[in-house]
């Protein structure tokens, strides 16, 4: 399996979390078992080649909510897949479906025009800033103090633009961070303590409820927000 991901240019800072491909490389007839990770995204995806299943037959361009929990899902030997990975504000932003309408699942949509979508959000400028101050908040108070909401006017914001609660979504943040950035990392405490956990056992709980994997078994199969 060939997973890749492609960094977004500085104009969608905070809008765009990445452009990334996945192709299985495999035979056409056999199914190759995979895992997502929850990532704290909405995921624009269209398929070039092959099937993929998750909970039934998917179809060729799907987006996927945000999800709380690892979601299984199998693809053909021979899929291949490119995606818009999108905050979730950047999401609403575009006049997408409901997030309570995609949370925790898939949906079918039209076929996206990914450049087109990248230069409508490119022009949302305030939006992408607001974005990087969530993303880069270490806490909730942070999260008030960067943004300059008052705690009653984010929880408000969060409802409408991201579809948790701001310490829900600080959670998946975290989790995502420590999870991508696993791979290669020889001290799972030093991962945990530089990770703004509570201590390596308090990563480990995260890990098994997020990745549905120990953090030593993800450490060795992660590929972005996925496990092999």
């Amino acid at each position: 399996m060939d997973y890749r991901e492609f960094a977004p240019p500085p104009t969608l800072a905070g809008l765009v979390k990445a452009r990334w491909t996945l192709a299985g490389g495999g035979d056409p007839d056999a199914w190759i078992a995979q895992q997502a990770t929850p990532d704290g995204c909405i995921e624009l995806i269209r398929r070039t080649h092959g099937r993929s299943r998750w909970d039934g037959d998917q179809p060729a361009d799907f987006v996927v909510g945000l999800v709380d929990r690892p979601q299984a899902f199998t693809i053909s030997g021979d899929a291949a897949f490119e995606a818009l990975r999108l905050w979730p504000w950047a999401w609403t932003a575009l006049g997408g479906a409901p997030l309570a309408q995609i949370y925790g699942r898939w949906q079918a949509c039209p076929a996206a025009d990914f450049e087109a979508i990248e230069r409508r959000l490119s022009a949302a400028t305030d939006l992408g800033v607001l974005g990087l101050a969530i993303i880069g908040a270490p806490t909730v108070a942070a999260m008030n103090a960067t943004t300059g909401m008052a705690p009653r006017a984010l929880q408000r914001w969060f409802a409408a633009h991201v579809g948790v609660a701001p310490r829900a979504y600080l959670r998946l943040l975290r989790f995502q961070k420590a999870f991508e950035t696993l791979p290669g990392e020889t001290s799972l405490a030093g991962h945990a303590a530089d990770g703004g956990f509570a201590d390596q056992a308090h990563m480990a709980r995260e890990f098994r409820e997020l990745a549905g994997v120990p953090a030593r078994q993800a450490r060795v199969r992660a590929r972005g927000p996925f496990l092999r």
